[in-house]
């Protein structure tokens, strides 16, 4: 049974979020809100949190990263699909996740988040599991931004064993998929959730690698990408693409079903979704153009290392 440490947990969740927070900034150029909350007594859900948005910047259109720190008294169906025995028992939840939305088509979307959740049954000692990961989503690829993406996950893990980049990077594939639509959201990444193998200490450890991971594995992407020109055709597709990361959000994407199902804050649990989106019937791309290889060269599920 693991120990559990869930102030060591928060204080760490705490200050990658500003990390991460005041990279953007500086590459921004902008300033986000702070917007500190806490849950009213009445409401079944207790606890407090941290959410900062940076929106309409000259880079980010929309960049979201939020902590949350919250107890319940029993955990949602979306928490125990694979724990069925924990169905019903208290719980105390925390972490950070984020998505930032470029204005710029050629550099990729990004989703990160990292979590521990603790469940507290009547009759028995806490039951605690990490869970987490990043994925990219580009709108135009290149092989050298995929490849360098792919790279900083397996390292990251890498002192974990050798089986967690290839384990998480298949889960990643199968979960940030589009069933309805058997498309992938974009390239991938990690992606893992009920993980506590290693014991609370590992377990920990390997969680706050992929975090410190995050900046490193997206940032020389952002640089490398932001100056490339681009015009209406070009945001024409990135608009109609986010329509797919808003449809995998709201119909399969446990955190936030989780978070609306526990009664979370909705307005933070909802900080993923793009300032702007659009759909299209029965779109289809020019063939050999830069957005049909996007279909036919980065979406498909490929080996990138």
């Amino acid at each position: 049974m693991m120990q559990a440490e869930p102030q060591a947990v928060g204080d760490w969740l705490r200050g990658l979020q500003a990390r991460i927070i005041e990279t953007i900034e500086r590459a921004d150029g902008g300033r986000a809100v702070r917007d500190a909350w806490r849950k009213p007594p009445d409401e079944p859900l207790q606890g407090d949190g941290l959410t900062c948005i940076l929106e309409g910047g000259d880079l980010f259109e929309r960049a979201g990263c939020g902590f949350s720190h919250v107890r319940g008294p029993r955990l949602p169906p979306s928490a125990t699909q694979h724990r069925p025995e924990l169905a019903g028992a208290p719980f105390e939840a925390m972490g950070v996740s984020l998505v930032f939305h470029p204005r710029n088509p050629y550099v990729p979307t990004v989703h990160m988040n990292v979590r521990m959740i603790a469940a507290l049954p009547a009759d028995a000692d806490p039951v605690c599991w990490f869970g987490g990961g990043m994925d990219l989503t580009p709108y135009y690829g290149f092989e050298e931004d995929a490849v360098h993406f792919h790279r900083s996950c397996r390292d990251a893990l890498a002192p974990f064993g050798e089986d967690k980049y290839p384990r998480f990077k298949a889960w990643c594939d199968e979960y940030f998929c589009l069933k309805h639509r058997g498309e992938q959201r974009g390239i991938g990444g990690i992606f893992f959730d009920d993980f506590s193998e290693l014991g609370f200490e590992h377990s920990f450890g390997m969680l706050q690698a992929v975090g410190d991971a995050f900046l490193p594995a997206y940032m020389p992407i952002l640089e490398r990408r932001r100056a490339t020109p681009w015009g209406s055709r070009e945001r024409d597709f990135q608009l109609y693409r986010r329509g797919r990361y808003v449809e995998f959000n709201l119909v399969w994407d446990r955190g936030t079903h989780f978070g609306l199902q526990s009664g979370g804050r909705t307005e933070s649990i909802l900080l993923s979704m793009p300032p702007q989106a659009s759909w299209s019937y029965r779109r289809e791309e020019a063939p050999d153009s830069a957005e049909a290889r996007l279909y036919t060269d980065f979406l498909p599920r490929r080996e990138w290392l």
